[in-house]
């Protein structure tokens, strides 16, 4: 397989403010639950995806500190849920908690993993969203963007939180592992890596890369954890991707997770080549990019 090569050219997001606050209820009451069993269908043989995973990171007080300084509104959060029977148990641990274990996710709560880490990484202080390509003044700021204008759970207004709250401390060498992972993290919704993470996936990423680099995982380690994460989330992707490599006699356990979360696999126009010699898998839910 080929070495990735850092792409620095970034793709001109077309999630503008207006389409996020439109799509964002769309994103925010998709029903976890009935794509997990609609997805369970296909791949409860697969190796690709587990039914579960505990990922090498304590959530902790995360949660409660989100809800304190309104990153989260934790009124607002439950309200989304409760038309679907409400929060489960540890999920509610997880908002209201100091005292959380390892995250773990599954099929059927990976959306709402996917919003709590889409409110870290939104709310957390970090140089990648002060400084990296969300507050290009091509863009017009940082607050035209899904990631921002559709995250609607929070108090007040969003930007109010945006790269506001030391969540997460971060030493120089953490930083540096975050933005170094950032930069060969795609996803298929987009041809944006988690540097720029303009997109709620992208922020979500970017919020699992500072918990782990904060938590003391390797750069291996994190590439590792972000592709079973990024496979929750775009479950037919990385099926598609995987039987690419199947018919070429290597395993999904041969691949390198570095190179398989690069460009040339995860980003849109790399699915969409690997989509062109597979089957395309047909999965209703998941991998949505409207906030």
């Amino acid at each position: 397989m080929e070495n990735e090569i850092e792409n620095k050219n970034y793709a001109l997001p077309a999630s503008i403010v207006i389409a996020a606050i439109i799509l964002a209820g769309a994103w925010l009451a998709k029903d976890e639950k009935k794509n997990a069993s609609e997805i369970k269908n296909i791949i409860s043989e697969e190796n690709i995806i587990p039914e579960e995973i505990v990922l090498p990171v304590r959530w902790g007080d995360i949660g409660v500190k989100m809800a304190s300084v309104g990153a989260i509104d934790a009124e607002k959060f439950e309200s989304l849920y409760a038309s679907r029977g409400g929060l489960p148990e540890d999920i509610k641990k997880l908002l209201y908690d100091s005292n959380n274990g390892n995250l773990k996710i599954t099929k059927e709560n990976s959306g709402v993993i996917l919003n709590l880490l889409w409110a870290l990484g939104l709310g957390n202080k970090n140089q990648i969203l002060e400084q990296g390509p969300m507050n290009d003044s091509r863009y017009g700021g940082a607050q035209n963007f899904a990631s921002t204008g559709g995250w609607t759970l929070a108090k007040g207004e969003t930007m109010a939180h945006y790269s506001r709250h030391p969540l997460i401390i971060l030493t120089k060498e953490q930083q540096e592992l975050i933005e170094r992972t950032s930069k060969n993290i795609y996803r298929p919704c987009c041809g944006n890596s988690t540097y720029f993470p303009d997109c709620n996936h992208g922020m979500a990423m970017l919020g699992l890369l500072e918990l782990m680099a904060s938590q003391g995982l390797s750069e291996e380690e994190m590439y590792k954890y972000a592709l079973i994460v990024n496979s929750y989330w775009f479950p037919d992707t990385y099926l598609a991707i995987a039987d690419y490599f199947e018919k070429r006699g290597i395993k999904w356990s041969e691949v390198n997770p570095k190179e398989i979360l690069g460009q040339n696999y995860s980003s849109a126009s790399g699915y969409q080549r690997i989509l062109k010699e597979t089957e395309p898998r047909e999965l209703k839910g998941g991998g949505g990019c409207g906030a």
